[in-house]
This record gives structure tokens, C-alpha cells and sequence, in this order.
């Protein structure tokens, strides 16, 4: 590698090279005399737009992550630019998170109408098992579409199939300027978002110290404490993005708290737990607030999820 240019590989998606963006602008001010440059690379994920949500998240690989880890790992780019989300929780060997910068809107928003405004009956759009399980939970009338694809594309398809709404990231709306698309934040107390939702991850080369040294100008250690113990939970729970775990924790001081829900993907059975700790020990935290669901019976709404059969 040049010292001169560094290869940022992302998903070729608007919203990842946003994010893109959003890492390397910081980045360019702080290293002046290195070149950052975008590379894309397509992931299982982006080729694959007919298997739903869950059963992708069945898949023992990340399929949005797992072609960017091996392009960086062959050393086609230098950094690899990530939701965090789709990362899975223990590390690829050969490979390290360098920087976490500072996170963006982490709730659920909905598109098209407010939570209590949506008619009886009301099409919602989302393909995603946690969004579906949590809107069951608090509107059991409302039915939902599976809806996938870039953030663009999902809301015209919402406004063409004539859905009273669509579930959708507030962070992706509003770093690709959708903002205005927003009709309601969802509170995340009753409504917690996916774990790390909205968090940026910078990957890097194990070995690759000096791009680590460089990459220390974007990490944000209140992002970094709030998504280990979010990522902690999701890990002692087995969970991934075919499991309903919603998690957020947010950071007061030197005191850390964290809101974690499992769902059954009826809505009928929910477990919740709020735990605080210290912001130096957020794994901590994450297994402690793990082991308060499966302790209120987490473990057998899991365990029906697990071997739910994939969607024909």
C-alpha cells in the first residue's frame, strides 16, 4: 500500500458511499497529504434482492459485510467502511474495527403516517423479523410487506404498492438528506432499535498498525462503549439479523444504560430489561442485561425463532 493513497472499500449503494463520505471528510482534514479513495465492492446481500431478510440473516456469513473482509484481507483495499449492524459480533481473523466514529440517529422512523395514526388494518413496509416482531407488539392489527433494497427505492416502492407506511433507519434517511421523509422517530425505549444501529465501523488489517494510528482521528469512545454493550448482549444472545433483539444504550456521564427487548416475530411475547453500568465495562453491562431477558424466558422465544423454517 502507498502511504500516499488508501483504498476505502464500501457497498456501492448511495448510502454506504455516504458513509463513506462522512468517515474520509474528517479524515482528509487530519492527514492533509494522503489520498482517500472510494472503492466499491458487491456484496452477497446487494446480489441477492429475492431472499427475505431472515433467511439471509440465517446465513453463517454476513452477507453484507463478508466480501468487503475478503477484499480487505487480499488486500484489494485498505479500510473497509461498514454499518456496524451488519457485522457480525466476533471479529474475522486477520481483521480489526480501527474506529467507531461518532453515531448517527439510531431509532426507527416511520414513514407515511405516526405510530398511533396508522388506520386499523394499516400495510406497513419492512422486511425485517425485529421491526415486524416490535410493530406486532404495539399495533397487533397492522400487517406488514417485505420491502428491500437501497433506502431510495424502498420508499418508492411503499408509495407505489400504496402502504400507509415503511420502517426505515432515521440514520440512513438523514445521511442521504431523507430526512424530511420521517413522519415519526420511534420512541427506543418501547421501540429499540437493531444493535449499533446507526454506527459506522472503519475495519482494517490486523497488521496494519499504522492505518490504526491514523484512524484514531474519527473514533468516538461514547460511540464505542454504547455499541460494545449493545454488541456483548447481542452476542451472549446468539443473535443476528434473523433474531427480533432490539438494544440501544446511551451514555450519561461515566454511567452507561441500556434498553434491550427480545420479541417473539408474533409480537404476542416480549421481554424487556433496562440495566446501567459503568461506560469503562459496557461488556459488562451487555451480559448482565443478556442474562435479565433469559432469565424472564428469553431463551425459548429464541429458540422457536432458530428453527422457524426459512421462507419458501
Amino acid at each position: 500500500m502507498s502511504e500516499q493513497l488508501v483504498r476505502v472499500g464500501s457497498r456501492g449503494s448511495h448510502l454506504a458511499k455516504a458513509m463513506v463520505a462522512e468517515v474520509v471528510a474528517p479524515l482528509r482534514q487530519a492527514h492533509p497529504g494522503i489520498t482517500w479513495k472510494q472503492h466499491t465492492v458487491m456484496t452477497t446481500g446487494d446480489k441477492d434482492r429475492k431472499s427475505s431478510l431472515a433467511d439471509l440473516g440465517k446465513s453463517t456469513v454476513s452477507v453484507f459485510a463478508s466480501a468487503l473482509e475478503d477484499a480487505l484481507l487480499a488486500g484489494e483495499i485498505d479500510i473497509a467502511v461498514h454499518s456496524l449492524k451488519d457485522l457480525a459480533t466476533a471479529a474475522t481473523p486477520g481483521t480489526v474495527l480501527a474506529a467507531l466514529p461518532r453515531r448517527g440517529d439510531p431509532r426507527d422512523a416511520l414513514c407515511g403516517s405516526t405510530l398511533a395514526d396508522l388506520p386499523t388494518g394499516a400495510q406497513v413496509g419492512t422486511g425485517s423479523p425485529r421491526r415486524i416482531a416490535q410493530l406486532l407488539a404495539l399495533r397487533p392489527d397492522v400487517s406488514t410487506t417485505p420491502i428491500r433494497g437501497n433506502v431510495p427505492p424502498r420508499l418508492r416502492r411503499a408509495r407505489e404498492l400504496g402502504l400507509n407506511g415503511v420502517i426505515l433507519a432515521a440514520a440512513g434517511l438523514r445521511r442521504l438528506d431523507l430526512g424530511d421523509e420521517i413522519t415519526e422517530a420511534l420512541d427506543p425505549d418501547v421501540y429499540p432499535p437493531s444493535p449499533s444501529q446507526g454506527v459506522i465501523a472503519v475495519q482494517v488489517r490486523e497488521r496494519d498498525t499504522h492505518l490504526r494510528e491514523l484512524l484514531a482521528a474519527v473514533h468516538d469512545e461514547a460511540t464505542a462503549a454504547a455499541a460494545t454493550a449493545e454488541r456483548a448482549l447481542l452476542a451472549e444472545l446468539h443473535g443476528g439479523c434473523s433474531v427480533p433483539v432490539g438494544a440501544l444504550a446511551t451514555v450519561d456521564g461515566d454511567r452507561l444504560r441500556l434498553v434491550a427487548q427480545v420479541s417473539s416475530l408474533d409480537g404476542t411475547h416480549t421481554v424487556r430489561t433496562e440495566q446501567t453500568g459503568a461506560v469503562s465495562d459496557p461488556v459488562d453491562l451487555g451480559k448482565r442485561s443478556a442474562f435479565a431477558l433469559l432469565d424472564q424466558g428469553a431463551e425459548s422465544i429464541l429458540a422457536q425463532i432458530r428453527d422457524t423454517p426459512p421462507t419458501p
